[in-house]
């Protein structure tokens, strides 16, 4: 018996609310972007395109980047450097974790009143026969 190891197609999908979307909106906010590479990991072990992997590597690299620039600047016009590029990370993240990297839900329409509906337990004998 084989296993599948890779999602394809449909199986890449990840669905998430407006509410998960907006909790990992916060949990950037809060961290003061420091921890904007945690969702995007989330979504890349979860759903696991390059394209994800690609995000994890880029707000990892912002926090790199970030904390040495802040550790090694001293002049004002760093300061100014830093404000941008955080502003920047800050909507960017928002902007991908609320509109570009969770799939909206899909809709199944309800079944017609009445309606024959599959029964899992079938009748009959158990073993096949």
């Amino acid at each position: 018996m084989t296993m599948p190891t890779t999602a394809t197609g449909e199986d890449r999908r990840l669905e998430g609310g407006w509410f998960q979307r907006l909790a990992w909106t916060a949990l950037v906010w809060g961290s003061l972007g420091f921890l904007a590479w945690v969702p995007f990991l989330y979504v890349a072990i979860r759903r696991g395109l390059p394209s994800d992997w690609t995000a994890v590597g880029a707000f990892s690299l912002y926090e790199c980047v970030i904390v040495t620039m802040t550790a090694v600047s001293d002049t004002d016009d760093a300061d100014a450097y830093f404000g941008v590029t955080f502003l920047t990370a800050l909507v960017t993240a928002t902007v991908l974790l609320l509109f570009a990297v969770f799939d909206r839900k899909s809709q199944q329409p309800a079944p017609a009143y009445g309606a024959a509906q599959a029964n899992p337990y079938q009748q009959g004998y158990p073993y096949g026969r």
